[in-house]
This record gives structure tokens, sequence and C-alpha cells, in this order.
């Protein structure tokens, strides 16, 4: 066992340290600004990922969001949309992240974008700007990475293995619950469910593309009988009991496009001129852990939007994991609120923490106020619906 988990994080590690995982947020940022409640006051801090959630938090005009990840791809990715913002029109922009590809990407990027980026994702860039162009087998942006590379396989199966194309269009235009329930599960399912699909969504180097790494994994069977059966379910949920009319994070997946009216609030034109008018200053990239964030960085930090990356630390990352809190603990502001994800349906690694406080050693789900029917409340509406538990928590005695 202790063998499989090394080659396991090996080849996890392998693919992250190599490739851009995300190239679209998978956290509903509608749940988390009610969570959140940010105000012009509040400093944020939150993992980038792809970058667009940071870009819907900075419309509600918080005083700063500094985007960490210790990925430099996903830095880049999210300062080639900043300085998109700030240097294209509303049409060129959409073409690029709405659209997905620009036929005139290579022309925009050498005489608008390209000065406009930090020499580190210039360099990235430079090299990677074929993802815009349309071209070759794969011809969105949102069917590159790792994430897209999973993404293109599926709808390589849905368009000739089970030929569900067309039910899968019915499905994202369904005016009523009741008719996308009925087109779902009676002529979707069993179709696209076959056993080897099943098999083959059960595997760990599925989970590794998608940018699930083994302590995730192992959150998630704590709760299912397996990794298919939790992907099974969330996919019932998403595609059965919850409206798609305005779900863009399943759409962009299965279409490899927005619409103008399914897609992320940055998309919106008003909402492209507000970040243009100045907003998109108030957001900074940084490369680097969390901790490491933290302890270089001294301004106080009110809000803070872990994703799920606490379950990477779960098994084998305790230290880390330690090393965080005490960051967060000597950080946070008095009236500061934390927000995670968990692949698993409840927890048990976070409360157990220690950390040093005021002289004293303390627990850390003893400085924690759990906003918990809040979270349970708004994890039921869920767009996207791929993890097991959603948590809200004030750290009392910060």
């Amino acid at each position: 066992m202790p063998l499989f988990r090394a080659v396991n994080r090996k080849l996890f590690n392998s693919v992250h340290a190599n490739n851009l995982i995300y190239n679209t947020c998978w956290e509903d940022p509608r749940l988390d600004r009610q969570a959140l409640q940010l105000t012009s006051k509040d400093r944020l801090l939150m993992i980038t990922s792809a970058g667009c959630n940071a870009l819907d938090y900075a419309l509600t005009g918080p005083a700063h969001i500094h985007a960490v990840d210790v990925n430099p791809r996903q830095n880049a990715l999210l300062e080639l949309k900043l300085a998109g913002i700030r240097t294209l029109n509303f049409d060129d922009f959409f073409q690029f992240f709405g659209k997905g590809h620009h036929p005139e990407c290579r022309g925009l990027y050498h005489r608008r974008l390209r000065d406009a980026l930090p020499l580190k994702a210039r360099s990235y860039w430079d090299c990677h700007l074929d993802y815009f162009d349309g071209q070759g087998i794969r011809k969105s942006f949102y069917f590159m990475g790792t994430a897209g590379f999973c993404a293109h396989l599926i709808n390589l199966y849905i368009n000739h293995v089970a030929q569900l194309r067309s039910r899968i269009d019915a499905l994202l235009a369904s005016k009523t619950l009741s008719s996308q329930q009925d087109l779902y599960f009676d002529e979707v399912h069993q179709t696209f469910w076959k056993r080897w699909v099943a098999w083959l969504a059960g595997q760990n180097g599925t989970m590794y593309l998608l940018g699930v790494p083994q302590p995730q994994i192992d959150q998630i069977k704590r709760h299912y009988q397996s990794l298919s059966v939790f992907i099974k379910e969330c996919l019932d949920a998403v595609f059965g009991y919850l409206p798609l009319a305005d779900n863009y994070f399943w759409r962009v997946y299965l279409t490899g496009r927005y619409t103008r009216s399914c897609c992320p609030e940055y998309l919106v034109p008003e909402n492209f001129n507000r970040l243009k008018s100045g907003l998109v200053d108030r957001i900074s990239t940084h490369t680097c852990s969390v901790t490491e964030f933290l302890n270089q960085n001294p301004e106080p930090i009110s809000r803070f939007v872990l994703l799920d990356h606490m379950d990477w630390l779960s098994t084998f990352g305790h230290q880390l994991l330690q090393e965080e809190w005490q960051a967060i603990v000597d950080h946070a502001t008095p009236d500061s609120r934390i927000i995670w994800r968990s692949g698993g349906i409840n927890i048990c690694y976070v409360d157990p923490v220690e950390v040093r406080l005021k002289g004293s050693r303390w627990r850390v789900g003893d400085l924690l106020s759990y906003r918990m029917e809040l979270a349970a409340e708004l994890h039921k509406r869920d767009r996207v619906h791929t993890y097991g538990s959603f948590y809200i928590a004030d750290l009392k005695a910060a």
C-alpha cells in the first residue's frame, strides 16, 4: 500500500507539475458570494484555479483579491484574462473566453495582449497561444489542459459512440425542469452510463487528469462505494434535479463554449465594462503556496477561499496543513470568514489541527464557528455539484 500511494503521488505530481490543469473554475461563485458577504473593506485570499471566480468576486468591489496558486500556468491564465479585459473590446474578449477560440488570436496577442502580461505569463503564452487558434482536433480552449482533455474525450464518446449529441443539446435547451428530467432519465442516462464508462470514471488516473489527487479520492471513498458511484450521483443531480438553463459550468465542457445567456459573470457586457473601468486592478497573482503567501505578506486578510485543496493535504500533508492554519490564524482579521469544499461528505481532519494563538495552543475546531445551516442550504443549489460538502466558518478568536 505505501508503494502504491507513492506511485500515485508521483503520477499526480507529474501531471500537475507540467500542465495547465483547470481552464475554467469548478466552484459556483453564486454560492460563494452569499457565503462570503464581501464588502469594500475586505481583502480576500483565494486559490487562483482558472481565475474565473477572482473576476466574479471583483464585481462585488472588495478592497483587494490575492489570487494564489502553486501552479504558474493557472496564474498565467488569470493574467491573460486581466490583460484581455484591459486591452480588448468585449466582442474580441468574448471570442477568446466565451467561444474558446479567436481566428485572429495571434495578431491580437502580439498587438495588444503580450505587452500587458508580466514576463512569466508572457513566456507561457508565447508557447501556448495555439490553445486559442481553433485548429486541430481540439478546436476550443475549453478542450485544452488536462481537464479540457477529459472533456474532449467525453464529447468524442457522446458524438461518435453513444451518439447522444442531439439529446445533450436538447437537455441544454430544456425550458422546464420537468422536460429536462424526462430527457435525461428516459433517453440519456442508460445510453451514456455503460459499464466500461463507469469503470473508466472510477480509475485514479482519470481523476488525476481532472485535478483530483489521491487524498481527495480517499475522502470520497470514505463515503461512497466507489468513485464511479460518486460520479454517477453527481451527474444525476446536475442533469436530473437542478435546472441546466444557467449552468455554464457543464455547458462549456459539453459544447466547448459559453453562450451570451449562459456564461460566467465576467463575460456579461456590463460586467466586463465594470471590470475594465478599474476593478481588475484590485486583483494580483502570486505563484506560491497559501502558507508562503501569508508569511511573506503582512497585510491582514478578512476572507479566505480555499477551494478543496485541504483534501489534498489530509492524508500525507498533515504538517503542511498545520502550517497553513497557523498562517491563517496569524494573518486573519477579527471578522475573518473562511470557505472551503471537500470530496467527502463529512471531514475529520481540520478540527484536530493545533495552532498557537496568544501564547496558547488551540484546536482549529475550537477557533471556528461553522455556519452549517447556510452551508448545507447553499450546497444543495450548487450548479457544479461535484463536491461532497461545503464549509463556511468564522474564525472566532482571530
